[in-house]
């Protein structure tokens, strides 16, 4: 048996975070999602010794504290969690913003539609590609062998 797509969300809007989980629920697939509206809660416990880590990161920019920029260059600075492909999930869709996460080696930038069904279809869409997308045995094929 396959395990299950495990996707982590990361917002600061409580609504957004709500509206995101009620898309995935509707998948005809399921897929484990874990959200977090802080962004440092979310670094602390993605960088955690142990933790399972999630197939793909769906992060937004606009955060209080650290931003998704900062996030992303935590992310990608840590050897543990920098092969994580990050989406860039944003209302933003300014020129520089999609330039900054890009340079920043985000995986992939999509601008949230502003219509449920729309978002719906984004999410469809984003599940299917990063779950042709991942290795079956994620993350533990990428950890150091234990000696």
């Amino acid at each position: 048996m396959t395990r299950l797509f495990r996707v982590a969300i990361i917002d600061d809007s409580l609504p957004d975070l709500l509206l995101a989980q009620e898309a995935f629920e509707g998948l005809e697939h399921p897929v484990f999602v874990q959200t977090y509206s802080s962004s440092s809660t979310a670094v602390k416990a993605l960088q955690r010794a142990g933790a399972t880590l999630p197939d793909v990161i769906l992060l937004d920019i606009n955060m209080p504290t650290m931003n998704g920029f900062d996030v992303l260059k935590v992310l990608k600075a840590d050897g543990r969690l920098s092969l994580i492909p990050v989406v860039m999930l944003t209302t933003s869709n300014e020129e520089r913003d999609v330039h900054q996460a890009y340079s920043l080696f985000a995986n992939s930038y999509v601008v949230k539609s502003p219509s449920f069904g729309t978002f719906v279809e984004q999410v469809e869409t984003f599940v299917v590609f990063w779950r042709s997308s991942r290795l079956v045995n994620w993350p533990e094929r990428l950890l150091p062998p234990k000696p």
